[in-house]
């Protein structure tokens, strides 16, 4: 290590260092461990617990991808052409069908009358299992199915191991709410009822080992019945249809751009919308890694905290409405561009707040900036709180200054006078430096329609409600107060 270990260059270098993402290959096991998918998970939510998220040594929640559609629609292609462009990550794919349930021997004696498309005939409760496990960082053995002998194979398993992606795919996967809960993203591939009947014709008849008589009866007593009652009407749920299934390049292009684009977000991001967290850079992380050291200066970390407050500072005011705007340049010609928000001010909570206030100056010109002084007096939780704002706040987009969001409950004494003012929520406009995980969850659960802009998600609060890793107590270090 150089001497001089704690140097600017030295920091923001060791910042940069490189980062690798793997992909696993799945396997065969012949000996499968019962344990695996014996009970049902009694975890049934959609979205992770507070435990999960707060807890540093959780493993990141992968992107949940469902896609249904019609018999032979071209599901599985589409899932194919996501798996391809999106090589650099670890994906599991999970057929709904390997949870179809082994028929009984009187259901065997029957197996022309046993309709394969109706929501019976899976293992709903351990398609559950299979994906809660997988979203906890947890391998699971997928049981494969033999659609010859109606029947589960006993000596094999597929093992799926932890991932940054799940593709869920199947004719009913959007059928049952529990199911649907846990996915981040619903494509429903939507192909012409002739090309999907062909295709199925095809396919049962050269990889299931059935005639084609049987394959027509199957498709008019069960199958299009089946998708007219259950599978038609779960389109309503889709946040992507696609049409013509994987014919469709564009689609399939648009939606791995978005799933690229979550897979780069913290988990919180993609559980509430009005959270966002400025991209990380090497640059960012090293400012990040300076302000939190405590042996730094005063004077560096007054300056890179004012870099850092500057960057989110550009990045909130990105949130506001703009109009258009054509303006001539010295060259003669004309410009179409945007006109900044005229009617916005800031409020800082006092005293952090103020250290953000010099960044929001220098942003916009002459802007107002009201004060909040909020004070917990002992322990009964009592407030009292200090306020002067502009008198045409109610008017005004808000941008509310607090460089560190810990439990929320300050900010949200905050908001709730900004609301009292006659400010709508949605035009406040949260900004700070970190913030935790259970601050995040107070927030956006009570003002969901209010963003959040910050530069890190932080580990947790400690048993003091302090953020940790956090970088102490911000006020003083930055005002020069701790000593």
């Amino acid at each position: 290590m150089p001497e001089d270990s704690t140097s600017i260059d030295y920091v923001m270098e060791k910042a940069s260092g490189p980062h690798f993402s793997g992909l696993r290959l799945d396997g065969l096991l012949s000996s499968p461990s019962k344990s695996t998918n014996s009970s049902p998970s009694p975890f049934r939510s959609g979205v992770p617990s507070f435990s999960q998220i707060s807890d540093p040594a959780a493993p990141n929640q992968p992107f949940v991808i469902g896609v249904t559609g019609g018999t032979a629609s071209g599901k599985t292609t589409v899932c194919d052409m996501i798996i391809q462009q999106l090589h650099d990550h670890r994906i599991v794919l999970v057929n709904q069908d390997s949870f179809y349930r082994g028929l009984t021997s009187e259901e065997l004696e029957r197996v022309q009358e046993y309709n394969f498309d109706h929501p019976d005939a899976f293992d709903t409760e351990q398609l559950l299992h299979c994906i809660d496990t997988l979203k906890s960082g947890q391998p699971y053995q997928i049981p494969i199915y033999d659609f010859k002998t109606h029947q589960r194979k006993s000596d094999a398993f597929r093992q799926v191991n932890a991932c940054d992606v799940i593709i869920l795919e199947g004719i009913l996967v959007f059928h049952d709410s529990r199911v649907r809960d846990l996915m981040n993203m619903k494509i429903f591939v939507d192909t012409d009822a002739d090309v999907r009947l062909a295709r199925r014709i095809r396919r049962d008849t050269v990889e299931r080992g059935r005639d084609v008589d049987s394959v027509l009866e199957q498709y008019a007593k069960f199958v299009k019945p089946a998708f007219d009652d259950f599978v038609l009407p779960s389109k309503k749920y889709a946040d992507v249809i696609i049409p013509r299934g994987g014919d469709n390049h564009v689609a399939v292009d648009l939606i791995v751009q978005h799933i690229h684009t979550k897979l780069g977000q913290h988990d919180l991001c993609k559980i509430y919308p009005n959270l966002f967290v400025i991209q990380s850079t090497f640059q960012i992380r090293g400012m990040h890694t300076l302000i939190r050291e405590k042996d730094i200066s005063k004077h560096d970390f007054v300056f890179y905290s004012d870099r850092l407050i500057r960057l989110v500072v550009e990045h909130g005011l990105g949130h506001l409405p703009f109009t258009e705007k054509q303006v001539v340049t010295p060259t003669g010609s004309v410009y179409s561009g945007v006109d900044f928000c005229k009617k916005l001010c800031g409020v800082s909570i006092i005293r952090s707040g103020e250290s953000m206030e010099n960044a929001l100056r220098a942003c916009c010109k002459g802007i107002k900036i009201g004060k909040i002084l909020i004070h917990r007096e002992g322990d009964n939780g009592m407030q009292l709180i200090y306020e002067k704002l502009p008198s045409d706040i109610s008017e005004r987009h808000v941008l509310l200054l607090d460089p560190v969001l810990g439990t929320g409950n300050c900010a949200s004494q905050a908001i709730e006078l900004l609301i009292r003012k006659g400010v709508p929520e949605s035009h406040i406009i949260f900004l700070n430096l970190i913030s935790a995980p259970e601050g995040i969850h107070c927030i956006c659960k009570r003002f969901p329609l209010l963003k959040i802009v910050t530069s890190e998600i932080d580990q947790c609060l400690n048993e003091d409600f302090r953020v940790i890793p956090g970088l102490g107590e911000y006020g003083d270090r930055y005002f020069g107060t701790d000593e």
